[in-house]
């Protein structure tokens, strides 16, 4: 019924207001879009770290692999010198015989072939031992070989369990997403109805003042409502009409529930008019000054702090492009605007 009578009273520009509403949207689709694509960075790097040890594990037993290859080729080298030494130990044995049966006839020369099987016994024993310790060697390859096998199987189950839990959290985030601006929306369109609200009581209480009125979702003051000419010191006369929004603001503050997360945010704007005096030095300085005086009078009267935001715009943000002096004074200006923290 307020804003029914807010309508009859003045026509009513919605559409900064829905557009508020669209730009609330869309930094909550960049914020779930960022938080996706933190996530997406997270589990990518996981797998990439996976991927690197992986990687070195293949590299390992290739290197495994070629030392095998290389054991094998010694132990074959090894094996054919054995095969060498023991034919040359029979053809020794074959001599030895001759020898011994010759050794009445000829006692040093049988030493001498004694001396040389002793010789070629000792090498083929050797050759045994080095070619046991390549057999040994071969086998502790193998079984390092198997290791790292079992090893690569245990990484490539994470890996596939990781990506199935890539699957499931990317489901989540999307469900989350819809969730998120479902509630959204409702908690946008819930504080709407309180700024509508807001709006008509205030509306009623200041009656219809053409200093004072509604421009899309904003409640405007021209300056000269609360501010004498070139001052943030706020005057008696605006005090009174600052009293009353602060009694309305207050009964705003009992009905929105806690959960929405709402300011009033107090804007000051100038005109383009150059202001330099020994207090402000600029139109920035100004209107900065005289929001920043509003928030502390509204403070003063109970309400909450946390509910309240100041912003100073200067010059820089004109509702009127004229340049007569009703332009001027509808550009300074304090605008109130009931929006989300």
């Amino acid at each position: 019924m307020a804003l029914s009578r807010s309508r009859r009273i003045e026509g009513v520009n919605y559409w900064p207001g829905f557009v508020d509403a669209l730009s609330t949207m869309l930094l909550v689709i960049i914020f779930l879009l960022s938080v996706f694509m933190l996530a997406q960075f997270f589990l990518s790097r996981d797998v990439a770290g996976k991927d690197t040890a992986l990687a070195k594990l293949n590299q390992q037993i290739e290197e495994l692999t070629s030392l095998l290859a290389l054991e094998r080729t010694q132990k074959t080298e090894d094996q054919a010198k054995i095969a060498s030494l023991t034919a040359t130990l029979d053809a020794s044995q074959s001599e030895r015989k001759q020898l011994l049966d010759a050794a009445a006839q000829g006692g040093a020369g049988a030493e001498a072939e004694r001396d040389k099987l002793g010789a070629a016994a000792n090498a083929i024993d050797a050759e045994r031992q080095v070619s046991a310790k390549a057999l040994a060697q071969v086998d502790i390859l193998n079984q390092q070989i198997n290791a790292l096998r079992k090893q690569l199987a245990a990484i490539q189950q994470a890996l596939d369990a990781s990506e199935a839990s890539d699957r499931d959290s990317q489901a989540k985030i999307a469900d989350l997403g819809q969730r998120l601006n479902v509630a959204l929306a409702q908690k946008v369109q819930e504080l709407a109805r309180y700024r509508s609200d807001f709006f008509g009581r205030l509306r009623q209480i200041l009656g219809a003042r053409p200093d004072i009125r509604v421009v899309g979702d904003r409640f405007v003051f021209e300056s000269s409502v609360l501010f004498d000419s070139g001052k943030a010191d706020i005057s008696s006369a605006g005090k009174q009409s600052l009293d009353s929004l602060a009694s309305a603001l207050i009964d705003l503050e009992r009905e929105i529930p806690p959960d929405i997360p709402w300011i009033l945010r107090v804007d000051g704007h100038t005109d383009s008019h150059a202001i330099s005096s020994s207090a402000f030095k600029s139109n920035w300085d100004l209107s900065a000054a005289r929001a920043i005086s509003v928030v502390q009078y509204l403070i003063s009267k109970g309400i909450e702090p946390t509910r309240l935001a100041a912003a100073g715009f200067g010059e820089f943000q004109p509702i009127d492009t004229g340049t007569d002096d009703e332009a001027m004074a509808h550009n300074r200006r304090i605008e109130l605007k009931l929006t989300e923290r």
